[in-house]
């Protein structure tokens, strides 16, 4: 009998799919193992709901996700009891973001975002197919952005930003524009969740949370489960792990140490 049921959240870009290539195969036995073993699989990331839809068919994943760094929770049908699919809406909206991003580049800030992108120029930037790349540009509440100023300038645009009640988060790849949320908000949200279902189906029995991440956008998430894991990446390094907690860091990068921690862990706790 395991010890405890597990749920995972998992970082997408250089932590679960390879941060050059996007691909996702090198962690297949760990996947095929945590499908297996009904362990609800929550893909966090800052990515878009049309582009984690295409990545959840691909990997045949049917639990919630969390997209945008939690601007919103996406809850797929019988989840939860509903007979529908159902969204939660974290922070800004985008529409709020882009306002404010507007009135900073009239105040002299230099950065390129999304919004200001046609879908080839964003392929050719993150080595996207158009398709991917319009999947990409569908956001709901934050705005990825190329920042072209110096580090002063940075400083001055955080703290305006922040004026506007809005954060600026450093991912992989862009800088993110959003309101106060961040991936931590989701995860706690579908936590409480799944400990109200299965309080109902198993009764006492422990509920682990398992974070996956490489960034220090995943930070909050990381402090927000009981096994934070870092993913060795390109700003792996930046992340503090809780030294109160049983914290792991992989020793292979993407998701070759993705696929090597989850095995691990599902082998300690019984699966």
């Amino acid at each position: 009998m395991p010890k405890s049921r597990l749920v995972i959240f998992s970082d997408l870009d250089g932590t679960l799919l390879n941060h050059e290539n996007y691909r996702w195969q090198q962690a297949a036995p760990a996947l095929e193992r945590v499908a297996e073993a009904g362990i609800p699989l929550i893909l966090n990331s800052s990515k878009t709901a049309a582009e984690i839809r295409v990545l959840r068919q691909q990997l045949g994943n049917t639990d919630p996700f969390i997209v945008e760094n939690s601007a919103a929770v996406v809850i797929p049908p019988d989840i939860f009891g509903s007979d529908s699919e159902q969204v939660v809406h974290f922070g800004a909206s985008r529409t709020e973001v882009l306002k404010v991003l507007s009135a900073q580049r009239d105040s002299g800030a230099r950065f390129r975002g999304f919004a200001d992108m046609k879908d080839d120029e964003l392929a050719q930037l993150t080595g996207l197919d158009s398709a991917s790349s319009a999947r990409a540009r569908e956001r709901l509440g934050t705005e990825p952005l190329v920042w072209q100023g110096s580090e002063e300038e940075l400083k001055r645009f955080e703290a305006a930003l922040a004026a506007e009640h809005l954060r600026l988060v450093k991912g992989g790849r862009f800088y993110h524009a959003m309101g106060i949320f961040d991936k931590a908000d989701g995860a706690r949200f579908l936590l409480n969740k799944y400990r109200e279902l299965y309080q109902e189906r198993y009764g006492d029995q422990q509920l682990t949370a398992i974070a996956l991440g490489d960034s220090p956008n995943d930070q909050q998430m990381l402090e927000e489960a009981d096994i934070p894991v870092v993913i060795r990446g390109v700003n792996s390094k930046e992340v503090q792990l809780p030294s109160e907690k049983h914290a792991m860091r992989s020793l292979k990068p993407g998701p070759a140490g993705w696929n090597e921690c989850v095995l691990n862990l599902l082998f300690e706790y019984g699966y």
